[in-house]
């Protein structure tokens, strides 16, 4: 990788990427999702399943990885079936999607945000690793530290205000004020009407187990410590409301215990997300 951290990947998507290919790995079959091109563009050192976020004691934090990715991409996919032809991935990092499923991808446009040195870091990447640039594939650099906003950074790159739209934002909102969250909630609730959000959200720490409590304040101190610290935290209730004030038509909370029957149902090997951690919300317009 460059030895400049601005232009690399952000620890937390390495992180992600890392969790979605040791799934794979580490956890049976059959496996809730399956990615290891993120692992293809991290390309870690040998021994990269000995890190400490790798741990047992991570397991259930990986299983809420995986949880929500798979859901917002049988979102997409159901929604694509229903006429939404644009993607927004707020906050991209090294999610995968165009290059997994280009058979879904080719029939939309998706547009992928992040500040800008990160996404150059993996666009050199994707095109190392012989994935290209697809025509349907735009990636939008947001500088937030120089105050961009996305929503103008996607008009210029093309992005349709009039057609059905997903807009994604996963492991974003701890980041971010209320006041920035507002304004996400009012931009896609402005789509036109077939259009969705699904935001993942945390909920307030003493509301999590108490098994996996000393891992999310351990991540909260880390992501204090490097400069990025939690901001954000939502009883699902709360968040509700202020989706239906920014003028959403339906919202509609998915627990971590959907998810749970949805897609770790018949497992033996025990592996689900955590309660009352990190759960979805969803606006239709």
């Amino acid at each position: 990788m460059s030895a400049n951290k601005h232009e690399e990947p952000e620890n937390t998507a390495v992180r992600v990427a890392l969790w979605r290919a040791l799934h794979l790995e580490a956890d049976a079959p059959p496996h809730v999702f399956e990615d290891n091109i993120g692992l293809k563009l991290v390309a870690p050192e040998q021994g990269w399943q000995g890190r400490p976020d790798m741990s047992p004691f991570t397991r259930p934090f990986r299983a809420s990885i995986i949880a929500r990715a798979r859901f917002v991409e049988d979102l997409l996919a159901e929604q694509l079936e229903r006429g939404v032809s644009q993607y927004v991935i707020l906050g991209a990092g090294l999610d995968t999607f165009t290059q997994r499923k280009p058979e879904l991808a080719s029939r939309m446009t998706v547009f992928e945000i992040d500040q800008p040195g990160p996404q150059a870091w993996k666009q050199n990447r994707l095109i190392e690793l012989g994935f290209g640039d697809p025509n349907y594939l735009r990636l939008v650099p947001v500088d937030f530290e120089a105050g961009d906003t996305w929503w103008e950074k996607l008009a210029s790159a093309g992005f349709d205000p009039t057609i059905p739209t997903l807009v994604a934002s996963t492991g974003v909102s701890m980041y971010l004020t209320k006041e920035a969250i507002m304004a996400t909630f009012r931009h896609a609730a402005s789509l036109p009407p077939g259009s969705m959000l699904a935001m993942s959200f945390m909920l307030p720490i003493e509301m999590n187990e108490p098994e996996i409590r000393p891992g999310v304040e351990r991540a909260a101190a880390g992501a204090r410590a490097n400069g990025t610290p939690f901001l954000s935290f939502f009883m699902p209730e709360e968040i509700m409301n202020l989706a239906r004030e920014a003028g959403f038509r339906e919202v509609e909370h998915v627990s971590a215990a959907m998810l749970t029957d949805r897609y770790f149902a018949n497992r033996t090997d025990g592996l689900r997300p955590p309660l009352n951690s990190e759960e979805i919300l969803v606006g239709r317009t």
